[in-house]
């Protein structure tokens, strides 16, 4: 039978690393002697937790900057493109989810919406879609479920 440590590695490799590097960080400090560099494999243990996080994240805002680029630009030719993005990074996002990270990734929704939404605004400004870019939103009006369903798109504003 599975520890509790090596249930939560199989289930949520996040939160795995963290526990880790906690008590990588208190065996350092208890100054326990051993063959080991308690203090940097603390740090690179906890790095590899970080890595998972931030390739989330980045996938998250690709997700917001195609959802607000489908939703407000009015051309056809690349929304086949920017679905297929989106789509990818929902499945990559859900290939890597756990709870640990869902929490993560809701709490800081807001600064990712920020990342996202100045990408599709900077892209539509680019292509001269000046009209479009003042259309998109300043706060996220997608539920964080929304972002992540494989099936939702959010439609065209009324005109």
């Amino acid at each position: 039978m599975p520890s509790e440590i090596e249930q939560l590695y199989e289930t949520d490799f996040y939160a795995w690393t963290r526990v880790q590097a906690k008590e990588l960080r208190r065996l350092a400090r208890a100054r326990w002697n051993g063959p080991l560099d308690l203090k940097h494999l603390a740090i690179e243990v906890a790095d590899m937790g970080s890595e998972v996080l931030h390739g989330m994240e980045s996938q998250l805002e690709r997700i917001i900057e195609h959802l607000l680029k489908l939703q407000y630009s009015p051309v056809q030719e690349p929304r086949a493109g920017w679905k297929a993005s989106v789509r990818q990074a929902r499945r990559e996002i859900g290939r890597r989810m756990t709870p640990a990270l869902a929490r993560k990734l809701r709490r800081s929704l807001p600064r990712h919406w920020a990342a996202g939404r100045d990408e599709a605004r900077q892209a539509l400004l680019d292509h001269g879609e000046a009209e479009a870019a003042d259309r998109v939103p300043e706060t996220c009006p997608y539920e964080f479920d929304q972002l992540l369903a494989l099936d939702w798109y959010p439609q065209p504003p009324a005109a």
